[in-house]
């Protein structure tokens, strides 16, 4: 039957792990995109639409690919209209991993087991909405329901985390906890690097007409956020091109450019490179967690781009060359201030080979310190999370992992950790069926607990109420 209680779950070791040790495990989701206001604000959502389709690229993709107008996308056309367009796509995107999850949020926060498509729409819109709208299922009971224990937001070094506060000081039941997230700094190309430094100027209470000072403000806001119980940064690296460079050269650049002179690609590369390195100094200091996430090939349509700007689903997968400038940036990491624990992750599975082979050059004074990130955006299906879970465990040390996270801006997103739970199981089971690790059921059940959620809780280092 579909979506049965032992679905992806094909042996019987995979059914004893999940539902004996995987399924009661709490969730931290270390790197998520809600909004910590939307969070304290604790409202109900007004009806299935802004719930499920306000924001997500994921269903915008597959609308289009089923021939739906732009209008009932992103568009102005009724929510209900929306929701129907998304309920006729569903039909259509069997063995996409948002059938299962479209279905799978419906059982699990609603109760409902009919499948969606035009005909049962009118109903579940019905059924959907009428809950909605009750105190159980506002903003931070959704996310209590779903057993999440800690939320980690991504950043700007700018924001005064005002909510992160006031959530602290207010809920008990999970925690929110910032991520640093620094691209604006580094991204000195981008048209909008001066406004965003007169920010940071403001933020910091600290003035910025030097390079040197500029390292001293982020310093401000590291610290800052440090105060405020993060414990990780995050960094949209696209494209790594690595490029030494002297302190008078990055003064320089960065001179060049309070000047509004043009800079050269190899000045961009220098700049960011030697302000990366000299971030990562300052993490190592904190004791936090440095994510890298690379490989995104963003706004590929600019006609699109145009009329609907960025993260609107119109992002793919980039095929640079990786290892020399990536081996270069760690190495000078390791050997001027030392590499903190980092997670890597590529949005092209190609370069898993390469993360891992360099994760193990950098591996020291703790269990896994340089981790493989979880199959990231287009891999978090059935077959990404096992070839990326496969790859760790032939290269490195899977038990350590530190498991999931829904990169999503959707409260709806928690049954994604249950999946990737089942996906965990499932792929243990067949080791064991076919005799490559022991059938010991305490062993196996230990290591999905730890990789379940355990590891996520010893291995950033949160702060405890």
């Amino acid at each position: 039957m579909f979506l049965n209680d032992d679905f992806l779950l094909t042996t019987d070791t995979a059914k004893v792990l999940f539902h004996d040790y995987a399924k009661k495990m709490p969730i931290i989701d270390y790197h998520c995109h809600l909004d910590p206001k939307e969070i304290y604000e604790d409202k109900n959502f007004a009806n299935i639409t802004e719930a499920w389709l306000a924001g997500d690229h994921y269903k915008w993709r597959l609308m289009r690919a089923n021939g739906v107008p732009e209008s009932h996308i992103t568009g102005d056309a009724p929510d209900y209209d929306k929701f129907v367009a998304w309920a006729g796509t569903i039909p259509y995107t069997l063995g996409n991993p948002l059938y299962s999850w479209t279905h799978l949020e419906l059982r699990r926060f609603f109760g409902i087991d009919t499948l969606l498509n035009e005909q049962t729409a009118p109903q579940i819109w019905e059924q959907v909405n009428q809950k909605l709208a009750t105190k159980e299922f506002t903003r931070r009971s959704l996310i209590r329901a779903s057993g999440v224990k800690i939320i980690c937001t991504t950043d700007d070094p700018i924001d005064d985390l005002r909510y992160h506060q006031l959530l602290q000081q207010e809920e008990d039941a999970f925690t929110v906890l910032p991520t640093f997230r620094p691209d604006k700094a580094l991204n000195i190309d981008a048209p909008a690097f001066m406004t965003w430094i007169q920010a940071l100027t403001q933020a910091s209470k600290q003035t910025i007409t030097s390079y040197q000072e500029l390292l001293s403000a982020l310093k401000q806001r590291v610290d800052f956020f440090h105060s405020m119980g993060c414990r990780l940064s995050d960094h949209a690296l696209d494209v790594l091109q690595y490029q030494a460079g002297s302190a008078d050269e990055v003064e320089h650049i960065f001179g060049k450019k309070l000047a509004g002179q043009n800079l050269t690609s190899q000045e961009i590369a220098t700049y960011r490179s030697e302000l990366l390195t000299a971030l990562i100094g300052f993490y190592e200091q904190k004791g936090w967690t440095m994510q890298l996430h690379i490989h995104a090939l963003r706004n590929n349509n600019t006609p699109m781009l145009k009329t609907l700007g960025p993260d609107t689903g119109f992002d793919g997968i980039n095929d640079l060359p990786l290892a020399i400038s990536l081996s270069k940036l760690l190495d000078r990491a390791e050997s001027e201030q030392g590499l903190p624990q980092t997670i890597l992750y590529s949005l092209n599975s190609k370069d898993y080979p390469t993360l891992l082979t360099l994760m193990g050059c950098h591996q020291r004074d703790s269990k896994a310190k340089i981790q493989l990130g979880s199959g990231w955006w287009f891999n978090d299906t059935r077959k990404g999370m096992r070839e990326q879970l496969t790859m760790f465990a032939e290269q490195s040390t899977l038990h350590h992992f530190v498991g999931m996270l829904t990169d999503s801006r959707s409260f709806l997103s928690y049954t994604r950790h249950e999946y990737f739970r089942r996906v965990l199981c499932e792929l243990i089971g067949e080791w064991t069926e076919r005799g490559e690790v022991p059938n010991d059921t305490a062993m196996l059940g230990s290591m999905v607990e730890h990789i379940a959620y355990k590891n996520a809780a010893s291995y950033f280092g949160f702060p405890q109420k």
